[in-house]
């Protein structure tokens, strides 16, 4: 079992998920250094913005099974539905509760302004427009194909 362990750090699937991962941490981190004109590592492990690097991470894994596995495995199936729950939700419900949260900042920001009342600010970037994710996804699937034809 121990040494089945290690392999997982063999496997092109985990290797593609990861550096679409990575790419589109880099990728956040160009565009906002772009904007603000410094560096700002967290944006490598951050939610939110352009591109969603949780799409580019499942759109990853999944192009490469499809490629490696085949486009009509069992596994690939399964990474397809897990990769489209991610996505939808990433572009529904966590896009949602951060349109909340900068209502609610907004909200106790004009409520308490004159108090000395500690509220603490929610994160506001949570969740992806359409867009982002369409992004992340584009990302991953590029990435995906990249890894396999390289090193698959």
């Amino acid at each position: 079992m121990h040494s089945d362990f290690w392999k997982l750090f063999n496997s092109l699937w985990i290797w593609s998920a990861f550096v679409a991962w990575m790419a589109a941490g880099f990728i956040k981190m160009a565009i906002a250094f772009r904007k603000t004109r410094r560096f700002n590592i967290s944006y490598l492990v951050s939610t939110g913005r352009m591109p969603s690097a949780h799409s580019a991470l499942v759109s990853a894994l999944t192009t490469s099974l499809g490629m490696t596995e085949g486009f009509d495995s069992p596994v690939f199936a399964l990474a397809i539905c897990f990769a489209a729950i991610t996505m939808f939700d990433s572009a529904g419900v966590r896009y949602a509760a951060s349109q909340q949260a900068r209502l609610l900042n907004q909200i106790t920001e004009e409520l308490f302004s004159e108090h000395t009342f500690n509220v603490p600010r929610l994160k506001e970037f949570l969740g992806h427009t359409r867009k982002e994710v369409l992004a992340g996804m584009v990302t991953g699937v590029a990435v995906g194909i990249c890894m396999v034809w390289l090193f698959g």
